[in-house]
């Protein structure tokens, strides 16, 4: 009787440990959104184009959609474009700054201008 019990109090804290890993390894990743005061001046021509020209052009230059090569692809294409950088999702094999992400997320909350 004691050997069983001995057993069972190994056995218990064995499944305990399991299930106190699985639980903190099944945790999703949340994917946070950084959230700053935008600037409604956010120039495409003089902000926004580079970052896609360094950025994104090697890839999404008309032959990879979307075509991010000019204004009216980059526009067509504000919402995926900004799910994907904000996620940092893109670009593949590089990475943008904080402050690159949040010029793309401002220029395309306020509208997605050419200015």
């Amino acid at each position: 009787m004691k050997y069983y019990l001995q057993i069972n109090k190994l056995l218990f804290a064995v499944l305990t440990s399991l299930i106190l890993v699985s639980c903190d390894n099944n945790v999703e990743e949340e994917i946070t959104e950084i959230i700053v005061e935008c600037n409604p001046d956010t120039s495409f021509a003089t902000q926004v184009k580079p970052i896609i020209d360094n950025n994104c052009t090697e890839c999404h230059n008309g032959n990879q959609f979307p075509d991010l090569r000019n204004f009216e692809g980059i526009r067509n294409n504000a919402a995926r474009v900004r799910a994907q950088v904000v996620s940092r999702r893109m670009p593949i094999g590089g990475s943008l700054s904080n402050e690159e992400i949040e010029i793309i997320r401002c220029w395309i909350d306020s509208g997605a201008l050419n200015n």
